[in-house]
């Protein structure tokens, strides 16, 4: 089942967290504020593998705008630096960000699209533009679309989670340094998103062939 790899680490104990080191983006980000260009560079380079991991997940992987949404998620990041206090990590405060700035720019596809899938009840075929290409396997395709149209479902706040678990493979503690939440809502939130994804799951017998195997 895809989303098996993730419930084993969630029912994982808890990794203990050494004291964390000072976050080496900090000094980039002091440079992107002075608007150092070199420091900016570097900051994107080093966020870029997050925010487009967080795109994918939320978009799928062969969608027509994800390299597009990749490239938004990075504008607004740099913009909210501004704002950003060093509550949490750096890496962390960008990846709250792509979740927000990647589902609004699927719902925005969404709407575009609509006219042209009315006849659609949207609960089983892919977006156009997560549709399998001739070189990808088929059946990783459908369950990536399946995945991100499951993901749209919930709350905003259950979405953010399970994103940051399974997508970036964050601890239970990160989650809750990047969204200022308690561990303990932080796992509620994870638990809830995927008790939610299994209803649907197992309320959907066409969802059947999409079971098995990675997501």
């Amino acid at each position: 089942m895809f989303l098996q790899p993730a419930v084993t680490a969630l029912e994982a104990p808890a990794a203990v967290n050494a004291p964390d080191a000072i976050d080496p983006l900090l000094a980039l980000v002091d440079g992107v504020r002075a608007g150092d260009r070199a420091a900016t560079r570097r900051l994107l380079d080093a966020l870029a593998p997050t925010v487009r991991q967080v795109a994918a997940g939320t978009l799928g992987h062969g969608h027509r705008d994800l390299d597009d949404v990749a490239q938004e998620c990075l504008v607004a990041v740099v913009r909210a630096l501004a704002s950003f206090r060093g509550e949490c990590r750096v890496r962390h405060y960008a990846a709250r960000i792509a979740v927000r700035i990647a589902r609004e720019a699927r719902a925005r596809r969404r709407r575009l699209d609509a006219p042209l899938t009315e006849h659609d009840d949207g609960a089983h075929a892919p977006d156009d533009g997560d549709a399998p290409r001739p070189d990808t396997d088929a059946a990783r395709a459908r369950r990536s679309a399946l995945w991100t149209r499951l993901l749209a479902t919930l709350p905003e706040a259950q979405a953010e989670a399970l994103l940051m678990r399974v997508v970036l493979d964050y601890t239970l503690d990160e989650i809750a340094d990047a969204t200022g939440a308690p561990v303990n809502t932080i796992r509620s939130r994870v638990r809830l998103a995927r008790e939610a994804l299994r209803e649907q799951l197992e309320r959907n017998p066409r969802y059947a062939d999409l079971l098995e195997g990675p997501r």
